[in-house]
C-alpha cells in the first residue's frame, strides 16, 4: 500500500513527496520489520501470530518500538508517516483526481485496521502460546533494541524535520 502512495504521488507530479514518503517510510517499515523480528526471537522463532498475544508485559521494549512504528504507518498526527502520507492525500485532492484520493483514503483505512490487527493480536488479550513458549519469553539483548531505538526516533521525527526539504521547499521561486 505504500508503494501504492508513493506512485500516486508520482502520478499526480507531486514527486518530492513521492520522494519524501519512500524517505519517512524506510524509518517506520525498517522499524517494524526489525521489531517483528524482536518478536520473533522472544517467541523463540514462533512466527504465527494466532499463536501469539499477552506479550506486551513481557517484552515491553519491542511493544513500545512497534506502537511506535504503527503510529507512523498509519499516518499518526506528527509523526514521519503523517506528513509524507498526508501531503500525498492532499496532493491527489488537489490535481483533481477524485477517484486516486478516495483510493488512498480507503487504503489507510486497509493499512490502520490490519496494522492495529497486528499489535493487539500480538500484544494484548490473553496468550495463545503454549506454555513451554510462553515460559522462555523474554526481550531482546540491546543489539537488537538499539537499532530499533535509532529506527524510531526518525519514525516520529523525520517528517517535521525534513518536510520543508521536500515539500515547499523555495516554494517563492516558482511564482
Amino acid at each position: 500500500s505504500q508503494l501504492g502512495y508513493m506512485f500516486v504521488a508520482l502520478g499526480v507530479g507531486a514527486y518530492g513527496v513521492g520522494i519524501f514518503h519512500l524517505f519517512t517510510h524506510a524509518f517506520f517499515k525498517a522499524l517494524l520489520f526489525l521489531g517483528s523480528g524482536s518478536v520473533i526471537h522472544a517467541m523463540s522463532g514462533e512466527q504465527d501470530m494466532r499463536k501469539m498475544g499477552g506479550l506486551a508485559p513481557h517484552i515491553r521494549m519491542t511493544w513500545l518500538m512497534m506502537i511506535i512504528g504503527n503510529l507512523a504507518l498509519t499516518g499518526f498526527p506528527f509523526t514521519a508517516g503523517y506528513f509524507s502520507k498526508d501531503a500525498i492525500i492532499e496532493s491527489s485532492f488537489a490535481s483533481g483526481l477524485s477517484f486516486a484520493f478516495w483510493l488512498l483514503v480507503i487504503a489507510a483505512f486497509c493499512t490502520s485496521f490490519y496494522s492495529w490487527r497486528l499489535a493487539f493480536m500480538t500484544f494484548h488479550g490473553s496468550s495463545r502460546a503454549d506454555k513451554h513458549t510462553m515460559e522462555h519469553v523474554h526481550e531482546s539483548p540491546n543489539v537488537m533494541l538499539v537499532p530499533l531505538y535509532v529506527l524510531a526516533v526518525g519514525a516520529i521525527a523525520a517528517g517535521f524535520v525534513f518536510k520543508d526539504y521536500f515539500i515547499g521547499h523555495e516554494y517563492t521561486h516558482f511564482w
